[in-house]
């Protein structure tokens, strides 16, 4: 049994207190995450092959006396190096100011304020407020429980949600399943008990995309070409002149010309900027992994209460089972009610917890308020209660009237309240006639019942209690303004939307309806969806797009089977409930303000404003960067080409200048190429129609079939017009260094002409060029800067054993250049 007292007034500590047992106990925290740190950045940078290759590089320059191209190498590696740092420094910046929003937080009473901080801030001593779907975060003991159990299955492994009491000891990691408490914290960060036993979600290991896994995967296989084309290379320049260090320098000048280490670097700032530019649209996405999967999204589960619906609930109207009448009720204006009908809205009311935090009851306190009813709670003080349970759920509460008498007040789903009820037949069909055509309007609709107590102990489950109908409760819950326009946005964008509810059927469809859901028209209950085989299942829902009456085991079948069908499949949620279905989805997004924290930490992604709009932002989004990332890799992979077979084919051919490149030259191509497809094209905006397109596979390669012919064939377009200017001007009997000059020249020039006709596939250079992207305009300057200054500043020019040449070669490498690039215009018209 349990007695409600009044709550004693809680003060926390003061400002003093806070700071003296941050000095004594530290920070909540289990662990120090080591990995993001300078150290540990510059690490892993000078772990890089590039890295490695251009030592080695700088090594052999030194060794044969070439100091002043050593010196260089030396300067280009900390030019490299130091862009490395800074952008994943800067990564790390970003994602953790993303870690900061999506951090817990909790309520705690300090100075008698009640205040909300991050749980890192929590210290020993603090009055934290913890309600239902909360994660504990720190240990600790009760005080003023309310309807109060906790689910210890991380610390237990029993799945069962226990009881707690004022006194009881919580431990941090466990989940607060219902109802509220004030927790004093005894322990923080490595002190609690999970921290003891060792378990941290720091050490969890993030799984890779596919996408991820396709990158490492190319990398390491042109790794390994890389490694043997320097072991020929090195061979056959050794068997040509005799000196091991000189043929292992254009070995290096090879591999390094192979390595396409830009692939990784884009990959990672694409996904770190795609994430600061979703939670400035307010999506949070926990891990930047997430961004390149939200395009491939083919299925979006949503929730109804909240999500498609306002946030707001207000009690519409009353059925009043004495009379058999509905009563219309105005939650902002004075309501005059019958004995009977006020009967109803009081045992609603005692039924509801003392200080709710369902919205639900805070639509009756609303409407009591409205009808001039005293405050239940304060005058009929809560003795025993019998939590929410059963399925569908009712909770029980007892109460002492002023008399000294107890009140059993119940409420809950309709059928379970007639089932304890157990009405005349013709008064149960009326309830659900009634019942039904509130849910066809969109009402939530909830029974609400008298108990009967007999001394001396309370039964062992509330429906052991007599009970006598009293009425119905129904809630209106309307859709939000622009969830019609959402929805709609969704299937133009081909992306099939679920409705998953706890409510009624009709409710269901006449939300469904209302906002233009395709499939309204029929349903499937959670008790319909256990009773399938996962065969039958998986056909259904293909077809179906509203399922009713779901709790947590249906709604993760759902999901499971839509995965088994081969969607991509988004799951919206807040609750405790949701949890499963939500890590379970391969997008799981919560609701920031409304969602609950276990939801927010199943979830991969967080709507700070409860608003599904923000998804059609982040699916575009998604969209965007996945098709700039296949810019980008197909602008590497082809330059590449070219500077390969500029390296490889002279020297296979036997041609008088076999080796005209020195790592030098490469590590300024990779000067250029790196910002431009990590910055210049991750800033590319969206392409036209791309919202109008189907969502591209999950199993899709970032670079295969015709894609991979293109950026192939134009790797190819290039180096024949560098190949063609390097064996003209070769057999014109030019200089070594004016061949290098010309051959270099063009291909710096086609690769400023291949970054305009790759930012789009479809679309003419001549249309893209008026889409503003000032960082690309800059990359290009910059690059075209960089080329005059090795061809007209004596210095740089001597450094990279160029010559002086007329406007007319420039004008000749440009055209060749041109005719090597320009050819893929006239594809774009062919192939579209």
């Amino acid at each position: 049994m349990k007695t409600i007292t009044q709550e004693p007034q809680i003060l926390g500590l003061t400002d003093n207190a806070v700071a003296q047992s941050r000095v004594e106990h530290g920070r909540n925290v289990l662990t120090v995450d080591a990995g993001s740190g300078l150290l540990s950045t510059v690490k892993e940078v000078v772990l890089e092959p590039m890295f490695l290759l251009l030592v080695a590089a700088c090594t052999i320059y030194f060794a044969v006396s070439q100091i002043e191209e050593a010196i260089t190498l030396i300067a280009a590696l900390l030019l490299v190096s130091g862009i490395s740092v800074y952008q994943s420094i800067r990564s790390n910046k970003a994602l953790g100011a993303l870690r900061d929003l999506t951090q817990p937080r909790a309520q705690v009473r300090r100075n008698g304020t009640l205040l909300s901080i991050a749980v890192e801030d929590i210290v020993v001593g603090d009055a934290v407020l913890v309600e239902e779907g909360e994660q504990i975060s720190a240990d600790g003991f009760l005080e003023n429980t309310n309807d109060f159990s906790i689910d210890e299955s991380i610390l237990t492994g029993e799945s069962i949600s226990v009881s707690k009491t004022a006194t009881a000891t919580v431990f941090a990691g466990t989940t607060v399943a219902s109802g509220s408490a004030w927790l004093t914290v005894t322990a923080i960060g490595k002190e609690t008990e999970l921290g003891q036993i060792g378990h941290s979600i720091e050490k969890i290991q993030t799984e890779k995309t596919p996408l991820q896994i396709q990158i490492s995967q190319f990398v390491l296989r042109m790794a390994w070409i890389g490694a043997g084309a320097f072991l020929l290379v090195w061979g056959i320049n050794f068997a040509h002149s005799g000196n091991w260090m000189t043929a292992l320098l254009f070995g290096l000048t090879l591999a390094m010309s192979i390595l396409p280490e830009e692939i990784p670097v884009a990959f990672s700032s694409f996904m770190a900027l795609g994430a600061v530019r979703l939670s400035r649209m307010g999506v949070l996405t926990k891990q930047p992994q997430t961004v390149e999967s939200l395009g491939s999204a083919t299925v979006i589960c949503t929730d109804k209460t909240g999500t498609i619906t306002q946030n707001g609930l207000a009690v519409r109207q009353l059925y009043d089972g004495a009379i058999d009448q509905l009563v219309p009720l105005n939650p902002t204006q004075h309501n005059s009610l019958s004995e009977t009908a006020s009967t109803v809205l009081a045992f609603a009311r005692w039924a509801s917890e003392t200080v709710p935090f369902d919205p639900m009851e805070k639509a009756i306190i609303d409407a009591c308020s409205a009808a001039n009813l005293p405050d239940a709670p304060g005058t009929y003080p809560l003795v025993h209660e019998y939590p929410l349970a059963g399925t569908p759920p009712m909770m029980t509460h007892v109460r002492q009237a002023p008399g000294g008498e107890l009140v059993v007040a119940g409420k809950g789903a309709v059928e379970h309240i007639l089932a304890v009820c157990c009405p005349a037949p013709i008064v149960a069909e009326r309830i659900r006639h009634v019942t039904k055509s509130l849910s066809e309007q969109g009402f939530r609709v909830l029974g609400v019942a008298e108990g009967t107590y007999l001394a001396p102990d309370f039964p062992a489950q509330q429906d052991e209690f007599s009970w006598t109908f009293l009425g119905l409760v129904a809630v209106e819950n309307p859709p939000k303004p622009n969830a019609a326009r959402v929805i709609n946005a969704f299937t133009q964008a081909g992306i099939q939307v679920k409705m998953i509810t706890g409510d009624y059927p009709e409710t269901a469809q006449a939300i469904a309806r209302q906002v233009g859901l395709a499939g309204a028209d029929t349903f499937v209950t959670g008790q319909q969806i256990m009773a399938m085989d996962d065969a039958t299942l998986q056909q259904q829902v293909i077809t179906e797009a509203v399922f009713a009456r779901m709790f947590p085991e249906a709604k993760l079948r759902v999901v499971e089977a839509l995965k088994r069908n081969g969607e991509v499949v988004a799951m919206t949620g807040d609750g405790v409930n949701d949890g499963p279905a939500l890590k379970a989805a391969h997008i799981g997004v919560a609701m920031g303000k409304r969602g609950t924290e276990v939801a927010r930490q199943a979830a991969s992604l967080v709507l700070v404003n409860d608003d599904l709009s923000s998804m059609i932002d982040a699916i575009a989004q998604g969209r965007r960067i996945y098709q700039n990332l296949q810019k980008a890799v197909a602008y590497i992979v082809s330059i590449h080409i070219p500077i390969i077979l500029t390296v490889a084919i002279p020297l296979l051919a036997g041609w008088k200048w076999e080796n005209i490149f020195s790592p030098i030259h490469v590590i300024f191509l990779e000067l250029v190429m790196g910002p431009t497809c990590s910055i210049a094209f991750e800033n590319e905006p969206a392409e036209q129609g791309q919202m109008q397109q189907p969502p591209r596979l999950l199993t899709d390669t970032f670079l295969a079939g015709s894609a991979l012919f293109r950026s192939v064939a134009q790797g190819i377009g290039i180096t024949l017009a560098v190949l063609g200017v390097y064996y003209v001007t070769m057999h014109q009997g030019e200089s070594v260094e004016v061949v290098r000059t010309l051959v270099f020249t063009t291909l710096v020039i086609s690769n400023i002409l291949l970054t305009l006709v790759n930012r789009s596939f479809t679309r003419s250079v001549f249309e893209t060029i008026k889409t503003p992207n000032w960082l690309l305009w800059l990359m290009l300057g910059l690059t075209l800067v960089l080329l005059l200054a090795t061809l007209f500043i004596p210095q740089v020019q001597q450094l990279f054993g160029f010559a002086t040449v007329s406007s007319a070669s420039f004008g000749w490498c440009s055209l060749a250049a041109l005719a090597g690039v320009g050819w893929i215009e006239g594809y774009k018209v062919y192939s579209h």
